[in-house]
This record gives structure tokens, C-alpha cells and sequence, in this order.
């Protein structure tokens, strides 16, 4: 504690009866201190003695200010400058509390008065032109902005305000061309180059961005938010990089949240040798950031993916409630969040907020959208249907699993078929084949997101069908802009995305949602199945022709789904089913099995329902893992976001999925997959009849080696395996959505 305030209120409390410079003299060493409570209490000692006196008034103002006591705090400064009316500082105070209440009218007046008297004084006109941006006066608060920089262009924080306002009104063109500006009367002003480093990303012009922020870590190669920036920017492309870059950012700055919170991103995103290490590392940094109460949407999001990777949920749960956490997410435009959320989703209450959580976003980007409409190019005659597929995902990936018989089996008599990619990778031999296959294949890696979407506009579709959602490299925001007269979603993300300009999902008769207000696109129902299997499903791996329970002599359950779609209640449902089947074991095939914070999570859940862990199996195996369900019998789903590709791996490697199904479409998908394969009755619609079935069919060993016999020749006969029937039904429906407009 610093010695002077406390000397002073020594010496104020053995003789009160002291002059109020005393006290000012005190009031304004807390101030310096940040100690505002304190402040408030001695000001109103101070007060009690000196009511007349002009500075104790005006730092009580201030001590309120900071506590967000705004109505004490416009009364105290009210009395401050009654004592005192020619004093500017309780003015300039209470204009700065009326910017903080939101009266933007109320601070202009206020502001523009002190102008008057002091035209000379650039401040002033800065705060003048705060306050008439927030009135909605944005081209009287740009000449006030204009007035400051024009008596003091040094004054960062204006450009950085001014930059702000034209963003908001102009876009980032405008706002790095202000930035530019003051760039040139402070060239190596760091708050200035990081505002045009943030336009410049937010803009999606990735080169330009990446070599402005390089010539900047050459320039300043100690400045924390600059390699926080381009390690953050480099990441995905070049892991080990990115990862030197985010590291010398904490080591630079290890208080700042932003540094440390991209770290952990990056480290839960591992892959290969180091994968668990990492995890583990995430976490603990994670655990560590929420107990110094670091949490915004943002941080959020990433602590919760560190959390559900190792399966901590009581982490996850103090994150925040279903509706306060997801429209944070929303509000921010953290989309991508929201894919995680649905397994929170577990009332009919849930199902609807999180309906709207999406719309919330969706808006915006609308907004967005709406405000930079796209040139249209003429619609010349033509005799077929003109349809484009967007993803990022047009190559080696599980999207492509299953979008491949559209383009094996093109209705070329009826359909031109333009795609649209923005991976930043290289063309790989699946890319490659399609390529080759579509009609035109536009691959713009980087494009904006206005860009990409006038590209589209540019080709002139009949529809646009989207197949990745809000996934690593996809530019979902593109459907915002409408580049197509008719729009779609289908296969990358198990819900509606959240935009009106989406017109229809593709679905099936089994996962489409049981209350047709659960989405918001109408769905596009294909007759059969909304898959197919493409040729990634070959006869290989092998199925063992043993059985784990001929192996081991007792039934193994098991998953491969991802963490992320684990639940408490789930584990603890699987835990129940293994329970009640003697000697039963559970096996996890997952990278995460090798961590030892998730080893211990599942396993602690296992043991509070009865099971003993060596009952519990860990296979730790990421891309090859294929071959490991050749170690289970039976698939446990997840719930109630259900597998979808997992599902069909698992049947295809011939074990059997039990899984429960809901109202919601991403509670349908396996239901869908089930169904179609001929096995709806390991359907289960509540959680006791999931339970029943699971444990059902491990009593039932004469089944399970009958599908575990017949299960690939079952799913090349079914609706799942008949790709030409199924691109048939694709096209069709797509022909009846353009006609349908």
C-alpha cells in the first residue's frame, strides 16, 4: 500500500477538524491509486466539513463516475460547477458521464457549449465529436474529429475514434484510409498500426493483412499484440509457426487475456505426436484463465472447447447458462460456437432459444450484408438449370464422403454444376477429380466474403446449395448477400444456420424435424435417404472375422463420436448400460483417450455408476481409427447431438448403433442413417427405452453376428448405398425447388 494515503488518513482521522485541502490532497492520491471506494467515503468526509468547496465536489463526481453511479455522479458535478461555473474540468466530467448514460444529444450541447469557450482546445472537439456520433449526427461528428486532428494530429485516440465512427458508417476501405493518416503524422504509433492490422483482417483480404502484419514483426520484433496477430493469422496453415509466434506473445505480455487465450486455441487444435500434450497444456491454461475471471464470448468459446475435449463439465457449466452463453455467442458472431451448444440443447425450451440464437446472428450479418449489395449480372436464356455447390470441404474431407455421387452421377442433360471453394491448401486428388467432373470450379482462397459472394452473382445460378456451414475455411456469410435467387444448406451443419436468405435445408423423411418450427428454411425433402455413400467407403479396413466379444468374452460398447457431443447425463447413461450388462467394458476411440485429465474424467463418471476402470478402455488414435471398431460390438450414439459420420462408420465396420432420438434435426441424424440402413429399431424416443435397447442387444449375440456378417452388403442394397438413385432423387428435388422459386 502506498505510505501516503495512508499517512494522511491517519493524521485525517486522529484531527478531523483539518482544511479541506487535506482532504483533496488525500481524495486525489486514492484516485492515482484506483482505490474509488475509498475516494468516495473520504470526498464525503471531506464534504461533511467543506460543503462549499468546488474540488471535493468534483472528485466525488469522479469517484461515482468510476462506480458507474451515474445520476449521483451528474448531481455531484452539478453542485461542483454551481460553486465553480467558469472551472472546465466538472463540465468536460459531466458531459463524459452523459456519453456514458447514452445521451448523445444531452453530451453534444454539453460538449459544443465548452467548444465555444474554448475552440483552441482539441480534447473538447474530440469529445464533441463522441458525443455527435452517438446523437446519429455522423457528418458533424466527423467535422469535429476533423477540427481536434487539425489542432493536434498527434492525438492517436481521435484517429483511432475517428477511424471507429467511418467504419461503422463507411466500411474498413474508409477506416484504413483515415488510419493511413494518422499513420502519417505517427508513423510508429502502435495503437494505430494495430487498428489498421484489425481492419485490414476484418476486411478478409488475407495476403495484404499477412504482409503488413510480417513488415510490422520485423520492424518491432518485441511487441506482444503484433505476434499475438500473426501467429493467430498463421496457425492454420502453418501450425509450428503459428505456435512460435503465439508463444513469444504470452512470454511477452503473459497477463495479456487476448495472447493467452489465442495460445490456447491453437494448442487444443493439435494434431499429431504432440496432440495430448498440448490438450493438456490447453486445459490447464484454460482453468487458470477462468479461476482470474477472464471471460468474454470469445474466450468463452475457446475455454469450452478445452473444457469438452477432456469432458469437464462442471468447467463447462460455470461458463454460463444455455440462453445467457449462447447469445453471447451469437451477439459476437461466434457462429461456430454454436455447433457445440446443441449438445446443451435438452429441453423443448432449449431447442427453441437455441433457434433463436442463431437467428440473432443471422441479422447481423444480414445487416452487414444488406448494406453492400452485389452487382447482378444479366440473366441470358439458357435450357438447363444452372446449380452451385460452396465448401471448402471439395476435396479429402467427410463432407465429400457424401457429396460425391452428386457429382459421379451429374444430370447433365438437365444441370450445369458450378462449385465454389476457398481452401487455402494444396489441390489434393479428390479436388482434383471433381474439378473435372463440374462445370466450372471456382477456387478462390482469398477471397472476402463480399468478394466471393460477387464471384457467385457473376455466374449468374439458378440455386446455390452451401455444404459447409460455419467450418474451418467456409464462408457461410456469403448466403447472406443472396448471390443466388434460390438457397440452400446441406450436409455441413446438423441445423439452420440462422439466415433468412437460406431458403431450404435438405433433409429426409426421418430427420426432418417432428414441429416444422424448429427450423427456419422450409425443408427440401429428398424421398429416401439425405446421404449416400460415396467410394471413401471401399472394403477397406477389414472387419475382423472375430468378434471383440469372441476376443475378450464379453461385450464391448463403445464410441468414436467427438468429445464435444458428450454430456454428463451421457456418460452416465453409458455408464448405466455397462452396469447392468455383467463384465461389460466401454471403449473410447478418440485422440483425447491418451490425456490423462480426460482418462480421468470418463473414468470417474464410469465409477460413480458401479463400473470399475478396468472396464473402461482407452484407444488413442486420430485418422486410423477405422480398424479399432473392430474392437467393439455395439456403438452407444451420442445425445442429443447424434452422430452422423461416426454412425455410418460404425455400421460399415459392422457394429451396430444404439441412438436416441429427438424433435430437433441434429437430434435425427442417426436416426436417419439407421432407418434407411433397415435397423430403425435400435431407434430408442426416451432415454429408459435407450437404455432397454442398448442393453437388448448385447443379450442378443445371434443378431449382432448376423449384421456384423451382412452389414456391408445391407448398406450397399439400401437407399445409403444406391448413389445413382439418390443423385437422381438430389436432382429432382433441386429442378422442384428452382421451379418453386
Amino acid at each position: 500500500m502506498n505510505d501516503t494515503p495512508a499517512a494522511l488518513m491517519a493524521a485525517l482521522t486522529q484531527d478531523p477538524a483539518q482544511p479541506a485541502e487535506a482532504y483533496l490532497q488525500l481524495v486525489r492520491e486514492l484516485y492515482q491509486a484506483q482505490r474509488h471506494a475509498e475516494g468516495e467515503r473520504w470526498a464525503d468526509a471531506g464534504l461533511l466539513r467543506h460543503p462549499e468547496t468546488f474540488g471535493l465536489w468534483n472528485m466525488q463526481g469522479v469517484f461515482l463516475r468510476m462506480r458507474q453511479r451515474r445520476p449521483e455522479a451528474l448531481a455531484a458535478f452539478d453542485r461542483a460547477i454551481a460553486l465553480n461555473p467558469l472551472e472546465l474540468g466538472p463540465r468536460v466530467n459531466r458531459g463524459n458521464v452523459l456519453l456514458d448514460m447514452g445521451d448523445g444529444a444531452g453530451a453534444a450541447a454539453a460538449f459544443a457549449e465548452l467548444v465555444a469557450e474554448a475552440p483552441d482546445n482539441p480534447v473538447l472537439h474530440h469529445h464533441l465529436g463522441r458525443a455527435l456520433d452517438l446523437a446519429g449526427q455522423p457528418d458533424r461528428a466527423a467535422e469535429a474529429f476533423r477540427r481536434a486532428l487539425a489542432i493536434r494530429p498527434e492525438q492517436a485516440e481521435t484517429w483511432l475514434q475517428f477511424a471507429r465512427q467511418v467504419n461503422a458508417r463507411r466500411g474498413g476501405a474508409a477506416a484504413e484510409a483515415v488510419l493511413n493518416e494518422g499513420l502519417s503524422a505517427n508513423p510508429d504509433n502502435h495503437a494505430l498500426l494495430e487498428a489498421r492490422g484489425l481492419v485490414l483482417r476484418a476486411s478478409g483480404e488475407r495476403a495484404r493483412t499477412l504482409a503488413f502484419i510480417e513488415d510490422l514483426a520485423q520492424r518491432f520484433p518485441d511487441v506482444a499484440w503484433i505476434h499475438l496477430h500473426l501467429g493467430d493469422m498463421v496457425a492454420a496453415d502453418d501450425r509450428a509457426r503459428g505456435l512460435t509466434h503465439l508463444r513469444r506473445a504470452v512470454a511477452l505480455a503473459p497477463d495479456n487475456r487476448d495472447c493467452v487465450v489465442a495460445l490456447i486455441q491453437v494448442l487444443e487444435r493439435g494434431r499429431g505426436p504432440e496432440e495430448v500434450r498440448e490438450l493438456d497444456e490447453a486445459y490447464g491454461l484454460a482453468r487458470r484463465a477462468m479461476a482470474l475471471g477472464w471471460s468474454n464470448p470469445a474466450h468463452a468459446k475457446v475455454f469450452g472447447d478445452s473444457f469438452g475435449r477432456v469432458c469437464d463439465f462442471e468447467a463447462l457449466e460455470a461458463l454460463g447458462d444455455f440462453k445467457a452463453l449462447g447469445r453471447a455467442w451469437s451477439g459476437a458472431g461466434i457462429h461456430v460456437a454454436l455447433l457445440r451448444h446443441m449438445a446443451r440443447a435438452t429441453s423443448p425450451g432449449d431447442r427453441v432459444e437455441l433457434l433463436e440464437q442463431h437467428r440473432i446472428w443471422g441479422r447481423a450479418v444480414e445487416a452487414r450484408a444488406g448494406a453492400e449489395p452485389l452487382g447482378r449480372a444479366p440473366r441470358g436464356p439458357r435450357t438447363k438449370i444452372r446449380l452451385g455447390v460452396m465448401s471448402s470441404d471439395l476435396r479429402k474431407h467427410v463432407v465429400t464422403h457424401f457429396a460425391q455421387p452428386i457429382f459421379d452421377h451429374l444430370d447433365r442433360n438437365r444441370f450445369e454444376l458450378y462449385a465454389y471453394s476457398f481452401f487455402r491448401g494444396d489441390e489434393d486428388a479428390v479436388q482434383a477429380r471433381i474439378a473435372s467432373q463440374v462445370t466450372e470450379f471456382r477456387w478462390r482462397p482469398d477471397s472476402t466474403v463480399r468478394g466471393a459472394a460477387q464471384v457467385i452473382a457473376d455466374d449468374s445460378l439458378d440455386m446455390l446449395v452451401e455444404l459447409g456451414g460455419s467450418t474451418h475455411m467456409n464462408k457461410l456469410e456469403v448466403m447472406a448477400y443472396r448471390p443466388a435467387p434460390v438457397q440452400a444448406s446441406w450436409l455441413g451443419y446438423p441445423h439452420s444456420s440462422g439466415l433468412s436468405t437460406i431458403d431450404r435445408l435438405v433433409c429426409d423423411p426421418f430427420n426432418a424435424p417432428t414441429d416444422p418450427s424448429l427450423l427456419i428454411e422450409r425443408p427440401l425433402m429428398l424421398p429416401r435417404s439425405w446421404i449416400s455413400l460415396g467410394p471413401a467407403f471401399s472394403n477397406e479396413p477389414a472387419i475382423a472375422e472375430a468378434s471383440a466379444q469372441d476376443r475378450y468374452g464379453v461385450v464391448t460398447f463403445g464410441t468414436a463420436n467427438s468429445p464435444y457431443k458428450y454430456t454428463a447425463d451421457g456418460l452416465r447413461t453409458w455408464a448405466r448400460i455397462v452396469a447392468a450388462v455383467p463384465g461389460a467394458r466401454f471403449a473410447f476411440i478418440r485422440p483425447e483417450a491418451a490425456s490423462p485429465t480426460f482418462r480421468r474424467n470418463v473414468l470417474a463418471a464410469f465409477a460413480a455408476e458401479g463400473v470399475a476402470a478396468d472396464r473402461v478402455v482407452f484407444h488413442p488414435v486420430r485418422g486410423a481409427h477405422l480398424p479399432v471398431y473392430n474392437e467393439v460390438d455395439i456403438t452407444l450414439d451420442t445425445f442429443p447431438l447424434t452422430g452422423g459420420t461416426t454412425t455410418v462408420e460404425s455400421l460399415w465396420m459392422g457394429a451396430p448403433v444404439v441412438s436416441l432420438v429427438g424433435e430437433a434435426f441434429f437430434e435425427r441424424l442417426s436416426y436417419s442413417i439407421l432407418s434407411n440402413a433397415g435397423l430403425g429399431d435400435l431407434c430408442a424416443h426416451d432415454l429408459a427405452a435407450y437404455v432397454e435397447t442398448a442393453v437388448g442387444l448385447a443379450g442378443d449375440r445371434e443378431r449382432r453376428r448376423d449384421l456384423r456378417a451382412t452389414m456391408r452388403s445391407r448398406l450397399r442394397e439400401s437407399p445409403l448405398g444406391q448413389t445413382e438413385a439418390f443423385a437422381r432423387d438430389f436432382y429432382d428435388a433441386i429442378a422442384g425447388a428452382v421451379e418453386a422459386g
